[in-house]
């Protein structure tokens, strides 16, 4: 029987494994398997040692087809260019602290795909070390959360290239997406919630493209670290909450532009520590503790066309000012007038309360958030504004949000 499965392999490309068929296992298909040949996964429990495939190859499982790592091993390895994995459902690696186990491994390749397959109770799910063009797309992610050190990342990358991620679903992970040293990537379309640590982590990773992304209900949503060149648009960032919790945070990076995304019911939206040249266009910020913190280490920012709504407080700055510029921005406080009818207020907008100023250096001061005090306090800074930062003010404040920022 096996022989005449290697023939009619042969003849077809094709090798069917099935748990009664000729050939019952995957690493028996492999191993027979010439370059460019078709693997398919009939329906069934696959529990072998760990696989590698070491040559060209299109693996597709059918619905129902299992690769079980029984809690001991990661399960598929692959050391070749031009390898399909697809359709197939990934099980049980256990967890590992002396190796970053993986339940499928791309190592030093080019042109792989990862498409529409299944992850559950991995430890790292999808782990890429030194790949270039390959596609992650459409896959199910779904981990085990507990402590950060219990469970590895979702989708995890190292040292690769030009690598399109788009439409996976993430959750239960230590990160749900992870970037090192890797350049022009494209992350879109993902939904990643529900992880330890981080919706999605990069550092080192120049020159990449994040859009359409929703990061929501993670320890933090997504921290960008010693990066250049990064491009945010049309994300979702939302309900991150804790005491050290962000929708976004950007660390020590060159040249940031956000464009569109929405920061929603995070406990601060946007963190910025060291980020310059900072470009936000389109954004809405709602119902967030702070919208914006911005460290005096970021410089030469602009906000412009951005909506600030429902915030507890707008803007927060540490030290005496900061040199981004606020202009043409639509904030749910401005209550001037426009007499011309041009659509912008006719006096500067300072977003930043004096409360919030208190909070930097007595945060236990927040308790009072709510109090005729801060009522009063935030008036009469209005009326004689002398404390808080003269640089932080909108010199063209709007009297309408502007139309299609955000989704």
């Amino acid at each position: 029987m096996i022989i005449g499965a290697l023939v009619f392999a042969i003849q077809t490309g094709l090798l069917i494994v099935s748990p009664q068929g000729p050939i019952r296992t995957v690493s028996a298909a492999v191993a027979a398997a010439r370059p460019g040949d078709t693997i398919r996964v009939r329906t069934g429990t696959y529990r072998e040692p760990t696989i590698t495939i070491d040559r060209p190859l299109t693996i597709i499982g059918d619905s129902g087809a299992v690769l079980d790592g029984q809690g001991r091993h990661a399960i598929l390895i692959v050391h070749a260019d031009h390898v399909t994995v697809r359709g197939l459902d990934f099980i049980d690696t256990g967890m590992a602290y002396t190796e970053d186990r993986a339940a499928l491994r791309v190592a030093d390749a080019r042109d792989c795909r990862v498409e529409h397959n299944r992850f559950e109770r991995t430890f790292f799910a999808i782990y890429l070390a030194a790949a270039t063009d390959c596609v992650i797309a459409d896959n199910v992610i779904t981990g085990r959360p507990g402590r950060e050190a219990a469970t590895g990342n979702g989708i995890h990358m190292w040292s690769s290239r030009n690598i399109l991620v788009a439409g996976n679903r993430i959750s239960g992970h230590r990160d749900g997406i992870y970037l090192e040293f890797t350049r022009h990537a494209d992350v879109r379309g993902n939904v990643s919630e529900g992880n330890v640590r981080y919706g999605m982590h990069f550092m080192y990773s120049d020159s990449s493209n994040y859009a359409g992304n929703t990061f929501r209900a993670n320890g933090s949503g997504v921290a960008v670290m010693y990066t250049r060149v990064v491009r945010m648009t049309g994300n979702v960032f939302t309900s991150n909450h804790g005491a050290v919790s962000y929708g976004l945070l950007f660390k020590e990076i060159q040249d940031p532009y956000l464009d569109g995304n929405l920061f929603s019911g995070n406990t601060v939206g946007l963190l910025a520590d060291g980020a310059d040249r900072l470009i936000a266009v389109h954004n809405r910020f709602e119902d967030n503790g702070w919208a914006l913190r911005l460290f005096g280490s970021t410089v030469d920012g602009r906000f412009e066309a951005n909506t600030f709504r429902r915030n507890s407080f707008d803007v927060a700055v540490n030290g005496n000012g900061t040199s981004t510029v606020f202009n043409g921005n639509w904030w749910d406080g401005y209550h001037g007038w426009d007499l011309n009818h041009d659509g912008i207020g006719d006096v500067p907008y300072r977003p930043m309360r004096l409360f919030a100023m208190l909070i930097e250096q007595a945060p236990p001061a927040l308790l009072l958030q709510r109090s005729l005090f801060v009522k009063v306090l935030d008036a009469a800074e209005r009326v004689l504004p002398v404390l808080t930062p003269t640089l932080v003010i909108d010199e063209h404040p709007l009297m309408r949000a502007p139309v299609g920022a955000a989704r």
